[in-house]
């Protein structure tokens, strides 16, 4: 008990005096802030980019009536939200992330678990994991739409093939960081198999699976948007058909509105992992308290 109040006590030496007299409501809203103005600034340099492109009439005369300003596009975003469209697109695209996801956890984890466990099954496919995640998901398409054809079934191969390997890898790594005498204590203390990873592995390598994660994420939605442009599945609307229809149509605005979602919905799972990270490395003492 003592030594926890010292502990606390060295903590609150490095809080600032403006920290330390703070509200509640005070520190989450400085807290939000920090976290909201670099965004809105990057948000803001965007668009100025974006605008200054527009003035400067780079392409010359040829594409003057195809591009278009924020100002003209921005409008054009929330009309295909209020027709409905878009959003059904969303919730379809969202839908095979998911899933796609899902499975590739669920191969990645036992793939990796087992590699890492077996020298010889590692000897003979480490390399190999690592060649499949280095491997351009849209290589994967003709063989997808061999096996499964034109289905969402073909989208769903790819993204557990670009994502799966990730997933595995990060395990492995977890697995090869958990100190030797740690994992000789668990085996002291009765925990074999599934048990050895559920109780002692696993927690152990949190912080490395859920970087792996998060990578493995970026690849299964980058496969995503890539089937969704290739695989055209008839009336069934999602974010890489609008954009494919868009660009039939040399519609600018609506290719710029659709990409625009495509980017805010990987900003928002993308911070969401952050999140995880953050709370993770603060349960584990990991973070400055200063700054938390």
């Amino acid at each position: 008990m003592a030594t926890d109040q010292a502990l606390h006590g060295l903590d609150n030496l490095e809080l600032s005096d403006v920290t330390r007299g703070e509200s509640r409501a005070a520190r989450l809203a400085r807290k939000a802030w920090a976290a909201t103005w670099p965004k809105l600034l990057a948000i803001v340099l965007v668009l100025a980019v974006w605008q200054l492109f527009y003035l400067s009439n780079f392409r010359g005369d040829t594409a003057d009536h195809l591009l278009q300003s924020p100002a003209e596009v921005l409008p054009n975003l929330w009309q295909q939200l209020e027709h409905g469209l878009l959003l059904q697109a969303i919730g379809t695209s969202m839908e095979r992330a998911v899933d796609g996801y899902g499975l590739s956890l669920v191969f990645g984890i036992v793939i990796g678990a087992l590699v890492s466990r077996i020298p010889p099954l590692r000897a003979a496919t480490g390399s190999i994991i690592t060649g499949l995640q280095t491997m351009p998901s849209i290589a994967w398409f003709p063989l997808a739409i061999i096996l499964f054809g034109g289905s969402t079934e073909a989208i769903l191969f790819v993204i557990v093939l670009g994502s799966a390997p990730s997933i595995a890898n990060a395990m492995i790594a977890g697995v090869d960081y958990t100190p030797p005498m740690l994992l000789r204590a668990g085996k002291v203390m009765g925990l074999r198999g599934l048990a050895l990873y559920r109780y002692l592995i696993l927690p152990s390598s949190l912080p490395t699976f859920v970087a792996g994660m998060k990578q493995a994420w970026a690849f299964a939605w980058r496969s995503l948007m890539a089937g969704e442009l290739i695989v055209q599945i008839p009336g069934v609307a999602s974010l890489g058909v609008l954009l494919n229809s868009d660009q039939d149509q040399l519609d600018f605005a609506s290719t710029i509105s659709v990409m625009i979602v495509i980017l805010i919905i990987g900003i928002v799972v993308d911070g969401l992992f952050t999140k995880a990270d953050l709370a993770i490395r603060n349960r584990r003492g990991l973070l400055d308290p200063a700054l938390t």
